[in-house]
């Protein structure tokens, strides 16, 4: 009895002890998941966003410290991110041709869009005011985002027509800059798109060059 006393006694200690140890080499903010608002840069004067155009994103970070304190260092990473753009924009396909125009004030539809969904590579500088044991700390995070674009779609829904095609017009290769500042779990997050959504797109002689910009919010898990 006396014995198992002190084995019980050992295994208490132990796990007390394991519990109470500071991690030096400890990571943070390795798992990530963004909801956004999307909208455009350089869009056309004519180009009217409708509905909510909202974004959502997940994905993994490396951390990667550089410093002993471990509160400055990089991150790269691995995500999926959807995309939609709601506007006045219709997009037709004829023959295999796609073409584009502006609705109208008479013009009666329900919704058209742009969706995309894409790989994405986020390369962040980090700073941070952590510690081996404090979980509530600010962080500014700034870098590059690169995209791939797997899967791209236009959407055209009307009382009585319906059209729905791939849309290879979409940019496949994605790049911009993105800023994310916030405190615990609440971050803001910034993404500023440098290359056009469309590809020599046009309506009548107006080129479509319109930057996707996303703001919104990310939350950063361990």
């Amino acid at each position: 009895m006396i014995r198992l006393c002190i084995l019980f006694g050992l295994i208490c200690f132990s796990l007390s002890a394991q519990n109470t140890a500071v991690d030096s080499l400890y990571l943070e903010d390795q798992f990530y998941v963004g909801l956004t608002y999307n909208t455009f840069g350089s869009k056309p004067a004519s180009l009217e966003q409708r509905n909510l155009p909202y974004g959502l994103q997940l994905g993994f970070i490396k951390d990667l410290p550089i410093n002993k304190n471990r509160n400055v260092g990089f991150g790269i990473g691995l995500g999926y991110a959807v995309n939609n753009y709601y506007s006045n924009l219709i997009a037709t396909k004829v023959d295999g041709k796609i073409s584009y125009s502006f609705a109208d004030e008479d013009t009666d539809y329900q919704r058209s869009k742009i969706v995309t969904h894409l790989l994405e590579m986020p390369i962040e500088f980090r700073w941070r005011k952590s510690t081996p044991t404090k979980y509530k700390f600010l962080r500014i995070y700034g870098g590059a985002k690169l995209g791939y674009v797997f899967s791209s779609r236009s959407k055209f829904v009307s009382d009585d027509y319906k059209e729905v095609f791939n849309n290879n017009d979409v940019i496949n290769f994605r790049y911009g800059l993105q800023f994310n500042i916030g405190y615990n779990t609440w971050n803001i997050h910034v993404y500023y798109g440098l290359n056009s959504l469309l590809d020599d797109a046009f309506v009548d002689d107006d080129q479509l060059l319109m930057r996707p910009i996303r703001v919104g919010f990310n939350f950063y898990i361990l």
